[in-house]
C-alpha cells in the first residue's frame, strides 16, 4: 500500500479492511514523511505499533 491510499482510507466514512501480517488491522494515522502507520490489530485495540505503509494490505472486497 502507498501512503496516499492509506491517507484515503483514514477519510473514507465506509469501514475498509486493511491486513498486516495477514491479520486486520485499524489505522490510527499516517506519516507521510516516514511513510509510517500507527495501527493496532482488531483484536488488541492497547497494543499500537508502526509499520511502513508498504507492509500493509487493503483485503479485497467479495460481492
Amino acid at each position: 500500500m502507498d501512503v496516499e491510499r492509506v491517507q484515503s482510507i483514514l477519510q473514507s466514512p465506509e469501514k475498509i479492511t486493511v491486513l498486516y501480517h495477514e491479520e486486520p488491522v485499524w489505522i490510527h494515522d499516517v506519516d507521510t514523511s516516514r511513510k509510517t502507520a500507527t495501527v493496532h490489530y482488531e483484536k488488541d485495540s492497547d497494543n499500537r505499533q508502526i509499520v511502513e505503509v508498504t507492509q500493509l494490505q487493503e483485503q479485497a472486497m467479495l460481492d
